[in-house]
Formats: structure tokens, sequence, C-alpha cells
């Protein structure tokens, strides 16, 4: 375990540290029997007590990104060590496996290492090594993965089929080759994943029998349309004096801001001129399957998705609520690094007279997902109209033609990924609602922490 947390794969990663450790004390301790997502959460990544598995998939997520960094060690920095440190998918123990010095590892060394994540091929040679126990545990998960085959292929019934993305093509003959720098960028991203996920925010609210809404932002929650205990309620309800008086109130996730929807429509409509069909859902219901599988493009900011608020990548730019019981139009963009003429706090900009909102602020990241091959794009506003703003500028020819022009490096043409960057954009509104249109304000590539310092690419402010 010291060699594996030792190593360069595991230096930058100290959530996988902590949780790696955590897990493998509890297996070579025997302590199996209360080994729950509870107790991982809590004692392994800092969960607050309140911490409910199943509206937090966090354990999950990370359990999943533990796999993927023991492939990464044991494909280079442990090629050849003398035990194979496993966690077999279904299960948070580690198991612990010699290898002898006369076993070769064939391919890939993570063939063997996750072969409880890919099921291994019908390798004589491999099936021959597993023990008893082992035997056992992989016919176990065989009939998981059999359950699990089922509700994914219900799911996933009326998808596009693997054919559907044939079109897209970077040679010439490809009636459905990107034809602008939009299509093209937002077609290396996909990465040739026909069916990216689209993850729209579900805040949770209590409904009351007026049907009016109260915010929810902390503490277990149920399903929609089940009763909220009321002691819950008045604890973690934004205004607990009022729901105090509210009567009997209900959970309710069935509302999305306009902007999300909006923004929606136009990566739909994008993906689809490149031959992508999504998958359009509710960020509560992203899993790690999802990460897994496809690139996804988590829509809103952090106060409103949950999504949003586990995966997001801070660089220089960062959300900020300066009260976890009000949100948005007195939430705050952070600039850690700002260059001339820019500010280090962003804010909703409103009328002086009739305070109708004027100017939102968004980010739009880029980033590397959990598998290699994936990625993760947020598109997310302080306001849901700041949302649209941003998706209106990403999926713009002229807004990724200033994102390259200011990186330097055009994000579009990179041959194996997009450009990993976090742009800020300046929204501005009619009405309050209206969005006349967007532009950059700053973009800076996201860089690996133990990198120099990058040069700002701040664009000139208009302030």
């Amino acid at each position: 375990m010291r060699r594996v947390l030792r190593s360069t794969t595991f230096r930058n990663a100290t959530t996988l540290q902590q949780l790696v450790s955590f897990l493998a004390s509890r297996s070579i301790a025997g302590a199996a029997e209360n080994l729950k997502e509870y107790t991982i959460g809590v004692e392994a990544l800092s969960r607050k007590s309140d911490f409910d598995p199943k509206i937090d998939p966090i354990v999950r997520v990370q359990s999943h990104r533990l796999r993927i960094k023991l492939k990464e060690y044991y494909d280079v920095e442990g090629k050849h060590d003398p035990i194979l440190i496993q966690i077999p998918k279904g299960h948070y123990l580690p198991t612990f496996e010699v290898v002898s010095s006369t076993q070769t590892r064939t391919g890939s060394a993570a063939s063997e290492i996750v072969a409880s994540d890919h099921l291994a091929d019908g390798d004589g040679g491999t099936a021959k090594r597993w023990t008893r126990m082992q035997t056992i545990l992989l016919a176990a998960m065989l009939a998981a993965f059999a359950v699990a085959g089922f509700w994914l292929g219900r799911s996933r019934s009326n998808g596009p089929s693997e054919s559907a993305f044939s079109n897209v093509s970077a040679s010439p003959s490809g009636d459905r080759k990107p034809r602008d720098s939009a299509e093209l960028f937002w077609w290396k991203f996909l990465d040739n994943d026909i069916s990216p996920v689209i993850g729209y925010p579900d805040a949770v609210f209590l409904l009351d029998d007026s049907n009016d809404l109260f915010r929810f932002r902390h503490g277990a929650s149920d399903n929609r349309g089940a009763v909220v205990d009321s002691h819950l309620a008045r604890q973690f309800a934004s205004n607990s004096k009022l729901v105090g008086m509210a009567g009997p109130l209900y959970y309710e996730n069935g509302y999305t801001g306009t902007g999300e929807l909006e923004s929606v429509a136009m990566l739909s409509g994008l993906l689809n001129r490149i031959g992508a069909k999504p998958i359009i859902k509710a960020s509560r219901d992203i899993t790690p399957d999802d990460l897994d599988r496809h690139s996804v493009i988590l829509l809103g900011s952090p106060f409103q998705n949950v999504a949003v608020a586990q995966l997001l990548t801070v660089g220089d730019f960062s959300f900020r609520n300066p009260d976890e019981r009000r949100e948005q139009w007195r939430a705050q963009i952070i600039d850690t690094h700002p260059g001339d003429g820019n500010k280090t706090v962003y804010t909703t900009e409103r009328d002086v007279s009739t305070r109708m909102l004027t100017t939102d602020y968004s980010l739009i990241t880029i980033t590397s997902g959990v598998t290699q091959g994936r990625h993760i794009a947020f598109l997310g506003g302080l306001d849901t109209k700041g949302t649209q703003g941003a998706t209106m500028f990403a999926t713009s020819v002229s807004g990724i033609e200033q994102i390259e022009k200011a990186l330097a490096a055009p994000a579009s043409t990179n041959h194996e990924n997009p450009t990993a960057f976090q742009a800020q954009v300046r929204v501005k509104l009619a009405k309050g609602y209206q969005v006349l249109g967007a532009e950059l304000v700053a973009v800076r590539p996201l860089v690996p922490s133990n990198a120099s310092q990058v040069k700002d690419n701040s664009t000139p402010s208009s302030h």
C-alpha cells in the first residue's frame, strides 16, 4: 500500500489516497460488516453526518475513479509488483493477490487488474489462476452484471445504434462531417461517443398544499411526492420560520430553469448536426457508468446541480456562495488571478431603481473525464440565464474562435483531445430574462497542480 500511495500515479490524488487507505485498512483488519456507503462517505470522504448515499453518489463515483487510478498504476509503475490490489466492482473492500515470479501478464495489465470491471475474456491461462474464492466472487459479479445489463438494456432500448455515428467521419467522404469550428470543437469533445449525456439541474424544493415552493438545499431528501419530516424541513430549508407555518410538505424536484431548457435545445441541435444522439437526464440520475462510457455535459451552477457540485474542476475560476441559505443573485464567481482591467469577484448586476437583472456571469469549463477518452463540460451561470448565455457562446462559431484565439492553441484542431480550459462569460439581459448576447471576459487553460503558473489570457474588460 505504501508503494502505491507514494507512486507518481497517486501523488496528486489526495482524495483517492485517503479513500484507498481507509478501505485497505478495513480490509486488512477484517472489518467488512460495518463498511457501508454511509460509513465510507463520512469517515473516508469527510461528508457530514446527514450524508445520504441515495442522493449523493460521491462514494460510488470516487470508488469508480479509484479503480481507474489503480488500473493506471498497474499499467505503468506497478507493472512488475508482486501483489495486485483490486477493488471488485460492486464491492468496496480491496482484495490482495500475490503474483508469482513466473506469472506473466498478457496485453495490458488492466485486463487482470480490473477484470471485475470489464469481465475478462475467455483466456484459459488467466482463468486457471483464479482461486476457488475468486471464482465464487466472479460468479456473483456475473449475476450482478446480468441484472445491471437488463436494466441498462431497458433504459437504452430507444437509444441510438452504434451506426448512428458512422457518418461523423474525419474523412472528406463523411456527409455529416463537422462544417465549422463550433461543430468541430464538440465533435472532438465527443471523441466518437454517439450518445453523450446532458445533465440538467433538478434542485430539490418543498411543496405545500397551496403549491408554494420552499428551497431545500441541504439534508436527506426522498422521492418526489414523499412526505417531508417536519424536523428536517425546519432544520434545512432556507426559510425555517416560513416552512414551520406551511403545514404538510412534500419533496418536489420537477422544476428546472428556463435557461437550462434553452441550453438543452441548443446543445441537442448542434450534437444532432454532427450525428450524435444525446441522452438527456436529471443530474441526480447520472451514474458512474455514464461517466465511464460517455462524455458528459452538465448544465447549471453547483448551487442547483448536484453533479456540478461534485465534479466541477476548480482552476482560477470558482463559484462561491457567501450565504448558504441564499443563492443565485447573491452568489459569486471568483477569479484568483485577475488580469488587467478584470475584477476578483463577479456577481449578477441589477438595475439600481427597478432591481431588474441586467447582467449575469457564467463559466465554461472543459476537462477530461474519469475515463481516458471521455470528457466533461460544465456550462453554468450565477442565474439560469447565465447558463443559457454560456451555452449560446460555447455553441457559436464566434465564441469558440474567441476561446481558441485567447488560448493561442486552437481547441477544436487538437487531433487527440480538446484543450482543457475555463472561460468566463458576461451575459447581457433584457427584461431580466431575455439573453441579448454573451461576451468573453477571460479564458485560462486548466493545467496540472504541479505545473508552472500559466500566463493570463484575459480579454480587455468593458468596465
